[in-house]
């Protein structure tokens, strides 16, 4: 009997960037599955945030329009 896996499709979902950029943490908080900021920035030190598909270990790193961050299932694409 063949077993069935299971693929989790990301849909991304779309923040609308007010200024020239948002940094990563504030990005996370703001945009993010109900993160605080301790555990935005807990995560981005485990590696566990991607930014177009590259860990990103700076919390305070520049996302700009254009840009997608990916963080626990979740992708954000900022516009």
């Amino acid at each position: 009997m063949k077993k069935k896996t299971r693929t989790t499709k990301i849909s991304p979902e779309t923040f609308q960037c007010e200024h020239d950029y948002i940094e990563l943490c504030d990005l996370l908080k703001v945009a993010g599955p109900r993160v605080s900021g301790g555990e935005a920035k807990q995560r981005i030190r485990d590696a566990q945030v991607l930014v177009d598909g590259q860990v990103e270990l700076r919390k305070k790193c520049k996302i700009r329009p254009g840009q997608t961050v990916s963080c626990g299932g979740l992708e954000i694409l900022v516009k």
